[in-house]
């Protein structure tokens, strides 16, 4: 008698419509990344990648655990040169300046291209004084109060809180916290926003404002998320750039490796790769 064999269903994302993706002529570059490899202690936890990101888009990195998506975008704005046996090799260029050329100061690198981190972290301090830290830091004090309203509507936080911008942030919802700490973000006037899995942490609702929020805020900033939930990308991102491991060396060692990057919808539906394909519709990772 023939055995019945069951296979486990292929996983599906329901793309949302995303708005006309411009032409590549059309995009300008703000992030080149050329032969980008990244170390830690000598072991390279990204090797050889290279893509462009592009301005007033959401550029999404999916991938497998341990494949470097949250190093890859550390790299972009130096926070990996605060881990002490850091290493990158290749270039990293930001509107055609080198990141790591001789005289560039990470801090102000940092200024420009701002970073949300997946699980919110305000400070032990007021909402005010959270979104009004990297302003006075950086000497922005003029019209300081109204740089934190502006900042708080942008962060579509500004309702909820403008009756109590002295309470401590730490009495916010998980999900009010994370736009706080995306408001503290753009507060100071970046070019582009990093989130690393910004969402992770978060309930469907407050995931969704989230979403909603870099689909309005994309006009003013330039987004690169890291996540694991390819629902999100496909919903949020305009690009999508797959990363995963490569084939283990001598050593044994794998280390991440960009395998494809594409508009959204066709990382999603028609792949180049199969490593793609077996990836986003779940028959790895």
């Amino acid at each position: 008698m023939a055995t019945a064999v069951t296979t486990e269903p292929e996983r599906r994302v329901d793309l949302t419509p995303q708005a006309t993706l411009p032409p590549p002529e059309r995009r300008e570059t703000v992030f080149e990344i050329r032969g980008l490899t990244a170390r830690y202690g000598g072991v390279p936890a990204i090797s050889n990648v290279s893509m462009e990101i592009y301005e007033n888009l959401v550029t999404a990195v999916i991938g497998p655990s341990g494949c470097g998506k949250s190093t890859f975008i550390r790299c972009l704005n130096r926070m990996n040169d605060l881990v002490p046996a850091f290493r990158a090799e290749g270039e990293i260029l930001y509107h055609g300046l080198d990141l790591h050329g001789p005289g560039i100061d990470p801090v102000a690198v940092r200024r420009r291209i701002g970073m949300v981190f997946q699980k919110p972290n305000p400070f032990p301090k007021s909402i005010y004084d959270n979104v009004a830290f990297g302003l006075r830091a950086l000497g922005m004090k003029d019209g300081l109060d109204a740089r934190v309203e502006h900042a708080l509507t942008q962060a579509a936080l500004w309702d909820e809180v403008k009756g109590r911008l002295k309470m401590s942030a730490l009495e916010l919802s998980g999900g009010q916290q994370q736009r706080l700490c995306i408001a503290r973000a753009i507060a100071v006037e970046p070019d582009v926003v990093l989130l690393d899995e910004p969402a992770s942490a978060l309930d469907p609702i407050a995931t969704s404002s989230i979403e909603d929020l870099m689909h309005e805020l994309k006009r003013d900033y330039t987004f690169v998320i890291v996540t694991h939930n390819m629902q999100q990308a496909a919903r949020v991102a305009d690009m999508t750039a797959f990363f995963s491991l490569s084939p283990a060396g001598e050593d044994g060692r794998r280390s991440g490796m960009l395998v494809e990057y594409d508009a959204t919808q066709k990382i999603f539906t028609t792949p180049a790769d199969r490593r793609t394909e077996d990836y986003v519709t779940g028959r790895f990772g």
